[in-house]
């Protein structure tokens, strides 16, 4: 095998069966993006105009809305522009920045949705001591920490990739992502298998405090029908936010290390990137529609600006 260890620029694949469709295939994906970005200003700016709102597990909606949308900017107008590109070509300084914004997206909406189970376990648990657990420091120290453990993390993880010499520069999928460049490599990655396995049992470890909270949220809500309503109403949205994109990250691992090149390609793309579409578009639906608190302040807001119109 040629050794190529100073490439330059990689190829994307993902996209050679849409040649013939590519503008349909551009006009749907512009606008499923465009209903992204909507949805989740909308929460954002809701939250953020509505003082009402100013509390911990609405900061952290805020927060999660604001990963979608950064997420969904590492992969979005690069594809875009490439639907309208003969060539599917990226810089390998551009490939590491698109992994980077991919992987620590989905490793910051892993720690804000294990903040957010936290949140719900001590104002559902210990309601007394609630605010004085969940004091502004406590929030300024979470917000913080969803964001620099996954950049670190994800940081270190390209540090080792960036060591690799590679013998290939052509990638299958429509992006770029850690392990499709380590793939390439024309030496041993036993330390890049080793740290990618320890960021997985990092996240089911989070995963099984997660289960563990929320057994304790059922049991003390078990008591009283009260209460639980009051599960169904704040805590459900989180639990189904939680699974939907838990699964859709399962699909992508299976299919990033085991997926069969028999998959058709349309299939193989859907996989490749469920969970930047399902999770962005669906949880500012199910806090929206769930949660009659921002329901109603969304309603308001638009209503105001609508009368600010007349």
């Amino acid at each position: 095998m040629q050794n190529l260890s100073s490439v330059t620029v990689f190829t994307l694949h993902g996209l050679n069966e849409t040649a013939s469709h590519k503008y349909i295939f551009f006009v749907f994906t512009l606008l499923v993006y465009l209903l992204m970005c909507l949805l989740n200003l909308i929460l954002i700016i809701t939250i953020i105009i509505e003082k009402t709102l100013h509390e911990p597990m609405y900061i952290f909606l805020c927060n999660l809305c604001v990963n979608g949308l950064y997420g969904t900017a590492g992969l979005y107008p690069k594809l875009l522009a490439d639907f309208l590109s003969d060539s599917h070509e990226i810089s390998y300084t551009g490939c590491l920045i698109q992994t980077h914004v991919i992987y620590s997206y989905v490793l910051c909406e892993f720690t804000i949705l294990i903040i957010m189970a936290y949140d719900r376990y001590v104002a559902i648990c210990k309601p007394l001591q609630y605010h004085s657990i969940m004091t502004s420091l406590t929030i300024t120290m979470f917000l913080l920490m969803s964001w620099i453990l996954p950049f670190c993390e994800t940081t270190f993880a390209l540090l080792l990739t960036n060591r690799l010499p590679l013998c290939g520069s052509h990638i299958d999928k429509l992006y770029c992502e850690n392990w499709s460049i380590v793939k390439l490599s024309c030496v041993d990655t036993t330390f890049n298998n080793i740290y990618s396995y320890i960021l997985i049992l990092i996240q089911l470890s989070q995963a099984l405090f997660t289960v563990y909270s929320y057994i304790h949220i059922v049991r003390a809500c078990a008591k009283s029908s009260e209460d639980m309503s009051k599960f169904m109403q704040t805590c459900l949205p989180h639990v189904i936010c939680l699974i939907n994109f838990t699964i859709t990250m399962l699909f992508d691992i299976m299919y990033s290390r085991y997926g069969s090149r028999n998959i058709p390609q349309a299939l193989r793309n859907f996989l490749a990137v469920e969970f930047l579409i399902i999770p962005p578009l669906l949880n500012p639906l199910i806090y929206g529609l769930k949660l009659s608190q921002i329901r109603r302040r969304v309603m308001r807001v638009f209503s105001i600006e609508v009368h600010s119109l007349k």
